[in-house]
């Protein structure tokens, strides 16, 4: 018998990085930068936003997945995944500013000033802000257009890129707003911006009934993309690209003016199987332990023995007695209730021993989500 929940996978993944992509793209599509989500809790209701009822609306701190109740823990996650950076989201992390220029001094005195940090928000602050964000060490900022109204982030904007800050824009790229996007693109030659993210638009638990009642499909069966964005992404990327490049755009021939700033797209899948898997392998070789085997989706493989607090020293110490195998490979979990130990070992004694023994993987993650369970003997 065995248990098993489906991490997301896909045979190919694009090149980790383009001419012109920001510093905070690079470094998340290598997987180095930690996730900090400094609260759930954001001035606006996107019907496409993609959190979950656990983070939506609700005040918390996470690095990565990890629920944080100060910035102690947030660093000893960063050094757990040996973070070169950290992307700073929620929710909105300017409804909780001074929290956010906490975190932002906490990670650059502790990492110094090449720790690359980015944040992302839908609200046009106040200019003397962005004075304050640069001076505590933030090194890019993404701002998401709330109905694609661009006009009252001009001055925010301005601000930010005087104060020094990599200033861009981030949106989803909405299947159904294509005369709005393409009109934005050209709008967006007046601003100072290095940038454009385009994010595939996904269809997730968060915001499945809104984006069905938008009429919105999955673009196909192994990726959350909606149908039609990813299209629409690439015909906007292209249409910059080529206007750099004095090139014919490829819808409509005409050859453009430069615009001035890059195009990124990132999709559904690249961000899932991509971005997460690369985190997590990153992470689960910077913590493996001696029993455990990382594999090629990037999670923790081992061995396991059930047994009782009362009994965990007796079986241990026959384990090591049957099979030879050093203590220092076997690591008791109380909140399990089992011995872990390299898979060899519980395969050779499995029929051999009269508690459960089982194959265990888990996410390298601080949670240590168990992903399968394949029981080796019937006695569980």
């Amino acid at each position: 018998m065995s248990v098993s929940l489906p991490l997301s996978q896909t045979d190919s993944l694009p090149e980790a990085a383009e001419e012109g992509d920001s510093e905070g793209c690079i470094q998340c599509q290598m997987g180095s930068k930690l996730v900090l989500f400094i609260t759930g809790n954001c001035h606006w209701r996107c019907d496409y936003c993609p959190l979950s009822e656990t983070r939506r609306d609700i005040d918390h701190m996470f690095a990565n997945e990890r629920r944080c109740e100060n910035f102690d823990e947030v660093i000893e996650e960063a050094r757990a995944m040996r973070a070169t950076g950290a992307g700073i989201t929620g929710g909105d992390p300017l409804m909780a500013r001074e929290r956010t220029l906490e975190g932002i001094r906490a990670l650059k005195a502790e990492f110094g000033p090449s720790f690359h940090l980015h944040m992302y928000t839908s609200i046009p602050f106040r200019v003397e802000w962005a004075a304050e964000f640069a001076e505590a060490g933030l090194d890019e900022i993404r701002f998401h257009f709330l109905d694609l109204n661009l006009e009252e982030y001009r001055d925010v904007i301005a601000a930010c890129s005087d104060a020094g800050i990599e200033t861009g824009v981030e949106l989803p790229c909405e299947p159904d707003k294509e005369a709005e996007l393409v009109q934005l693109l050209e709008n967006l030659r007046e601003f100072r911006i290095n940038f454009l993210n385009l994010n595939e638009l996904e269809i997730t638990v968060g915001n499945h009934d809104n984006m069905e009642l938008r009429g919105f499909n999955l673009s196909t069966e192994i990726t959350a993309g909606a149908e039609g964005s990813s299209q629409l992404a690439q015909m906007l990327r292209d249409r910059v690209n080529n206007a750099a490049n004095g090139l014919p755009d490829p819808t409509d021939s005409v050859i453009r003016e430069p615009y001035g700033f890059h195009v990124k797209f990132c999709t559904a899948v690249y961000k899932d199987a991509g971005q997460l898997r690369r985190r997590f392998e990153r992470r689960g070789e910077a913590t493996i332990s001696p029993h455990e085997t990382l594999t090629e989706d990037s999670t923790l493989m081992f061995g396991a023995v059930y047994a009782s607090a009362e009994d965990k020293s007796e079986w241990i110490d026959e384990i090591t007695e049957i099979t030879g195998l050093p203590q220092r490979f076997m690591l008791w979990d109380s909140e399990e209730g089992r011995i872990e130990l390299p898979l060899v070992i519980a395969e050779s004694i499995a029929d051999e021993v009269d508690a459960p023994v089982a194959m265990v993987e888990v996410t390298p993650t601080f949670d240590r989500m168990e992903v399968t369970v394949v029981w080796l003997n019937d006695t569980n």
